[in-house]
């Protein structure tokens, strides 16, 4: 079977809850980045809110990616590491469920991971992450041979984080070098763009194709304020370059071509998964015949559907016309 996308992750199961402004801030957490929390920690939090709803879902910023795209109706493989628990059980069916193959391997002990996704009033979504076991991700979960059949190989920036998780993230793109697949590679994060900058500047020197970034990451991976300065530089290194702009829409630099795609007017409720989205209905377009304009226009509606509603998972999906209308 060929592949669109590979992609390689932290195996997470999101718990979106939708809290106030003052439930936050008692939480001591900064809004609108994700923190990396111990099971303590986040049981603390949630004993906190356990009287609010909650949504669960299969997560994980590459696992939101790889979803994206397969309810585009792209070929997606993902790879991850989850428990023998309820929690992985249910990520596995998830995945499966949307037509995704699983390149999933269970840890013999541990907990599944967890990200606690508390939505503010302003759409800002704050993530505590319990890694659990996949943190112990390793090279040797990677599968030679579904790379081999992808188009492209996506990595989650998130990985550089954990020594392991590098390691497997370095793997990956090797693989995707040596059977001439394309590899597309997301910052997540600007915490992590501040952390591990050099590392990022020798990914995108080196084995990285496409990068995704919004215009705060690109801003403190290249040191300019213009987001569109920041693009050029970036593609100085690589073939195509994605900076985000929120409601502005984005710019996507590709080849000798620059293009600015318009954003969508919605009322934002929740900004969880909106750039995983935006990235996994980019690789969708390019990978299925889409021009790189008619991509970017995609995964602008796409992201904007995303953030109009709770939850990085579509409601209201995209049939086969609206996709063929861009």
């Amino acid at each position: 079977m060929k592949i669109d996308v590979y992609a390689v992750g932290h195996a997470l199961v999101d718990l979106q809850i939708q809290v106030t402004d003052k439930v936050l801030e008692a939480s001591g957490f900064d809004k609108g980045i994700m923190t990396l929390v111990d099971d303590d920690q986040q049981q603390q939090v949630l004993e906190q809110i356990a009287d609010l709803p909650r949504n669960q879902c299969a997560g994980g910023s590459a696992a939101n990616t790889i979803v994206g795209l397969a309810d585009l109706g792209g070929r997606a493989a993902y790879c991850g590491k989850i428990g023998q628990d309820a929690i992985g059980h249910s990520f596995l069916a998830d995945l499966e469920a949307i037509g995704v193959q699983m390149n999933v391997a269970p840890a013999a002990t541990g907990p599944t991971g967890t990200c606690a996704v508390l939505i503010t009033p302003d759409a800002q979504r704050t993530l505590l992450t319990n890694l659990g076991v996949s943190a112990t991700l390793t090279p040797d979960d990677i599968d030679e041979q579904a790379i081999s059949q992808s188009q492209y190989v996506y990595v989650e920036g998130y990985l550089l984080h954990g020594e392991s998780g590098r390691a497997t993230a370095e793997r990956a793109m090797q693989l995707a070098v040596k059977h001439g697949v394309k590899v597309a590679f997301t910052a997540s994060d600007p915490f992590l763009v501040n952390i591990f900058r050099d590392h990022m500047w020798e990914l995108i020197k080196g084995p990285v194709d496409m990068f995704f970034c919004n215009e705060e990451e690109a801003r403190s991976l290249t040191g300019d304020d213009d987001a569109a300065a920041s693009a050029r530089a970036i593609h100085q290194h690589l073939e195509s370059v994605a900076v985000t702009l929120g409601a502005n829409g984005s710019l996507i630099v590709h080849g000798d071509d620059q293009f600015s795609i318009e954003g969508v007017a919605v009322e934002a409720i929740d900004t969880t998964g909106a750039g995983d989205m935006y990235a996994g209905s980019l690789l969708y377009g390019v990978t299925n015949g889409l021009s790189w304009p008619q991509a970017g226009q995609l995964a602008s509606h796409a992201s904007a559907r995303i953030v109009s509603q709770l939850g990085a998972r579509l409601n209201e999906k995209f049939t086969p016309d609206e996709i063929k209308a861009f």
